[in-house]
């Protein structure tokens, strides 16, 4: 047994740059990854989870207290593989953490030789009794089956009953069948398959030339509702079917108007030459555009349209069958027999007749009933949405859209429940809830709210993103094909997991559906208490996960997983009881607001360390992006009765998404190492905390930044050594006795990094500005700096706004949801922002439409291009450089500080006078600080260079540079400063890089 005392080896080592590789790379691995079995969100990375369980498992060898026969064994362990080992303690610590690094690799997940070597290394230091590993926010299941490949026992549960439906998949029916269920499930589907195709062909009929579709792309549409029009408006993102280089397809449009009617829209299909031959869409942020007369449909209206079709998914027919309205066909993708690539023709009456024939089936479908007694079209409600927290993630009640079924066509809700009805047929267990795996993914590809991705040529899923927000045009997939969204595609998926995991994992797990704040397991009965919590407002999972769920039960009827165990009267997942942080939903009469989140996850920790072994150990994985969310699950987990022992971010997250190119969203995941606080632990004193505060953050940066580690990532990966030190003490207290909060030393954590940050990124200009000497760095480069430093990426550069996969950002365009592209420059979430800021003396408020602007809870830094008139003046750059070139030695005294007095002299301005205002804290901002951000600033002057390069006038460039020279090298050294934070792509990085080669030598 491992002394308690002994330190594991996550306590003190840790190889985050390989394992970070690793677990980046596994977003892209598809076949046999078990992630591709059912959607779940935020799933972890098994590189990440593998890795950090084997180092909360082994002891250190270099900890006095490591028991010998551990080495012993350790060694013999690893003597098989590749790398030779050191003779020594440490030789041997860096074997293990060298072998924890490469068994993270994907490709090695699965390897007889490193499976031997990670289970008899588990073995080793757990010789008396397996270890038993909990994780109680089970979600997707990567931390406890990562457990059963170590050789450990594990217990997962979770609240959710989608997210207990995966994990028993995944932790009992694979390993109790293994790889040989691939097979009979393959018998099985292909059954499945074969009985679906004989009740679906005709509503899918094949092309009279032989070719297949398999994928038809439908628009919702609205009418104009200007006097004298009344055209249908086909609600479209782009009119692009195809955007490949050597392959260009898209929609072009014609008005037809005949004598008596309301004009018309025709499309046809061409190839297009370049991209202004192309039509932009007509709908952007709600707003509709008609394409025949010009007028812009406001958002109320095109709502109240689609609200009256019930969001619009469906054509509307007449007794005839002759379309009159509703979703409009806008083109079918095709496989023609004998050719490459896909094809795209126009809506033909086939197509319509095939449409019209699924509805008037579908009506017979809802008069039966399951056996569960439930409708055979899911009539549960959809979320609310709109508010805050989670609940903002949802949109489509706003259109119309009530009930789940309803997020579905009429020809996709036929599909579903026919193949809903042969899964439920199933009786089997096992493959039954395989089968159901599969029906869950074709549900996500085959919805109203799915899309096409023009630069793939593919269909997309609808979970682009945590939200279901409103889709104006759509892809509906073929579920009895072989493409995308297709039962058989999804089937395969599934076989490829079982056969993947079966084959390397053979022992079973325990899954529970559980409360995490009731755990149901005794005291001290497991090893590591190891979990991934859910993020404070993130992620709405109970009402994401419904839209699987009102599908599950219809396939399952009999499955108690699938039901809520806390109210029977709820027919959907549990809400009061889901640790989330959501205002518009309550708990026992409580709203469910920062103090219901602290307190839960406070109950959950607490029910952690009361089921831990006195000798165990604890992990939380966490990587929300705002400080009220860490803020909100330290507390938790502080109030719990947890120390953090080591911190370390791992990078989970794709290089180069959408998200991380908007703002400081987080690349890596930060994994807090913690312990039981023991009941005895000493009262902590104030002034000894903050005394041994900087040295630990600075080491820590240092290490974190060898390691490639940047930007927001760094920030927050120093909050858990900073934790460190508060949290092994059962209160810290002033001199005066008075207790000191949580959030108040997350206050000095924040001002502590912002001040290491600026002393690397401005060097000793930043430390004059600490002790106010003369000629230090002023309050707007300080604010700019900390800006750009913080939307570093640990994925290798600046986050910026410039960039991002075109198509996802039109998928997200109601105009509730927020957008970074809209605007340049860079974007910051205010409160991270203000954290930085409010320590460090800069006053957000008084550089408010100066170098940045706030809305929404987003703090943004001008471009410099946005810039110019507020620099130049209404006479702009141009007049100024006129100037410089006519007398360039007034240019000296034209940008010294205080020359507004001197009217007559073309200046660099500062910001208009105003008012002393409330701040955002609700302080007045004085006047002599108001006075001081009047004045140019040497920000100010780099801007105004740079945008004197940008207009080509380089003798007034060199006129400023040479002025700027002789006054101090600080200009210098701030514009090369700005130079290493821009991002590599922007315009200030390419402007500023010329400007510094002018500078005269």
């Amino acid at each position: 047994m491992i002394p308690k005392e002994c330190k594991r080896l996550a306590e003190v080592d840790f190889p985050i740059a390989v394992v970070s590789k690793h677990a980046a790379r596994e977003k892209s691995i598809r076949h046999g990854h078990p992630s591709t079995l059912h959607l779940w969100w935020a799933r972890r990375p098994l590189a990440a989870c593998r890795a950090m369980l084997l180092a909360l498992l082994l002891p250190d060898p270099c900890d006095p207290l490591c028991p010998k026969e551990f080495k012993k064994r350790a060694r013999a362990a690893l003597a098989p593989l590749p790398q030779a080992l050191e003779p020594d303690d440490d030789g041997l610590r860096k074997g293990l953490l060298r072998f924890i690094g490469d068994f993270a690799n994907w490709d090695l997940a699965s390897n007889p030789m490193y499976l031997k070597a990670g289970r008899e290394l588990v073995k080793a230091a757990h010789p008396e009794e397996t270890p038993l590993v909990v994780d109680p926010f089970a979600g997707g299941g990567s931390i406890p089956l990562e457990a059963l490949r170590l050789g450990c026992d594990a217990f997962a549960s979770d609240l959710n009953p989608v997210a207990c439906l995966i994990l028993k998949v995944m932790l009992e029916d694979i390993p109790r069948h293994g790889p040989e269920l691939a097979d009979e499930l393959r018998r099985v589907g292909k059954e499945v398959k074969e009985a679906a195709e004989k009740e679906l062909a005709e509503f899918y009929p094949p092309d009279s030339d032989g070719a297949r579709p398999i994928a038809y792309l439908w628009a919702r549409t609205v009418r104009c509702e200007s006097p004298n029009c009344g055209a249908e408006i086909p609600l479209m993102r782009s009119f692009w079917l195809c955007k490949k280089a050597n392959r260009k397809r898209a929609l072009r449009y014609s008005i037809e108007r005949l004598k008596g009617k309301s004009p018309r829209v025709a499309l046809e299909i061409f190839e297009p030459k370049n991209e202004g031959e192309v039509s932009g869409g007509t709908v952007s942020r709600a707003k509709a555009t008609c394409l025949c007369c010009g007028n812009v449909l406001p958002p109320d209206r095109v709502r109240a349209q689609l609200c009256s079709q019930h969001g619009g998914a469906d054509t509307i027919f007449d007794k005839r069958g002759n379309r009159t309205g509703g979703a409009l066909l806008l083109a079918v993708v095709t496989l023609k027999p004998g050719q490459q690539g896909r094809h795209y023709r126009l809506a033909c009456v086939l197509d319509n007749q095939a449409v019209c024939k699924a509805q008037q089936r579908l009506e017979t479908v809802k008069l039966q009933k399951t056996s569960n007694g439930l409708n055979p079209i899911p009539d549960e409600p959809t979320p609310t949405g709109g508010g805050s927290g989670a609940s903002r993630a949802f949109s489509v009640q706003r259109y119309g859209m009530f009930q789940w079924g309803e997020l579905f066509s009429a020809r996709q809700k036929l599909a579903l429940v026919s193949l809903g009805n042969l899964v439920s047929r199933e009786k089997t267990k096992g493959r039954n809830a395989f089968l159901s795996m599969a029906l869950g993914k074709i549900a996500d590809f085959n919805s109203s709210l799915a899309r096409w991705a023009v630069p793939r040529e593919t269909s997309a899923a609808t979970f682009g993103r945590q939200a279901l927000p409103i889709m104006w045009d759509y892809c509906e997939t073929i579920p009895i094909g072989n493409s995308t969204g297709s039962f058989e595609g999804a089937l395969d998926y599934a076989c490829h997991v079982a056969s993947t995991v079966g084959t390397a994992i053979s022992q079973c797990g325990q899954v529970q559906q559980a409360d995490a704040s009731e755990h149901p397991l005794p005291e001290e009965s497991i090893t590591v208490f190891f979990t991934d919590p859910p993020y404070y407002d993130a992620i709405p999972y109970s009402d994401l996960s419904d839209f699987f769920l009102v599908w599950l039960k219809r396939a399952q009827p009999d499955n108690v997983l699938l039901k809520d165990p806390f109210d029977s009267d709820n027919p959907l997942s549990p809400k009061a009881r889901e640790a989330v942080q959501d205002e518009t939903k309550q708990c026992a009469g409580r709203p469910k607001d920062r103090g219901f989140f602290e307190d839960t996850m406070g109950k959950a920790f607490a029910e952690g360390r009361r089921v831990l072994k006195d000798e165990g150990i604890g992990c939380v994985v966490f990587a929300h992006k705002t400080t009220e969310g860490w803020e909100a699950l330290l507390t938790g987990m502080i109030k719990g009765g947890w120390t953090i022992t080591a911190s370390w971010p791992v990078a989970t997250e794709r290089p180069g998404r959408l998200r991380s190119q908007e703002s400081a969203a987080l690349a890596t995941s930060v994994h807090l190492v913690c312990r039981p606080r023991s009941g005895n632990a000493p009262v902590g004193d104030w002034g000894e905390v903050l005394r041994e505060l900087p040295g630990r953050v600075m080491d820590w940066m240092e290490r974190l930044q060898a390691e490639k580690v940047r930007g927001a990532d760094l920030v927050f990966a120093c909050i858990g050594p900073a934790l460190e030190i508060f949290s092994r003490y059962s209160r810290v207290e002033t001199a005066e006795g008075r207790e000191v909060t949580l959030a108040e030393y997350l206050e000095k954590v924040w001002e502590t990094v912002g001040r290491a940050a600026l002393g690397q990124v401005l060097g000793t200009a930043e430390a004059k500005a600490r002790n106010g000497a003369a000629g230090a760095v002023e309050e707007d480069a300080r604010l700019t700096a900390l800006f750009l430093w913080t939307l570093q990426s640990t994925d290798g550069d600046t986050a910026s706004d410039n960039g991002g996969d075109e198509e996802a950002e039109k998928a997200d365009d109601d105009e509730d949801v927020p957008r970074g592209k809209a605007k340049g420059g860079f974007s910051l979430i205010y409160d991270v922002a203000r954290r930085f800021a409010q320590p460090l003396g800069i006053h957000l408020d008084t550089w408010e439409g100066r170098i940045i602007e706030t809305e929404k809870g987003v703090v943004r830094l001008l471009s410099v291009s946005e810039r110019a008139q507020q620099l130049f003046g209404e006479d702009g750059a141009q007049a100024v450089a006129a100037e410089l070139e006519k007398d360039p030695i007034k240019a000296a005294q034209m940008l010294l500080p205080g020359m507004e007095e001197q009217e007559q002299t073309p200046r660099i301005r500062g910001r208009k006078a105003k008012a002393p205002r409330a701040g955002a804290t609700g302080a007045i901002v004085p006047d002599d600080v108001l006075r001081a951000h009047r004045e140019a600033t040497m920000l100010d002057r780099i801007h105004a260079a740079m945008l004197l390069q940008k207009s080509g006038r380089t003798n007034a460039l060199r006129a400023l540079l040479k002025a700027e020279q002789d006054r101090s090298p600080d200009f210098l050294r701030l514009a090369n400063a700005l130079s290493a934070l821009y991002p590599r792509d922007s315009e200030e990085k390419r402007l500023v890089d010329a400007m510094l080669l002018a500078v005269p030598r």
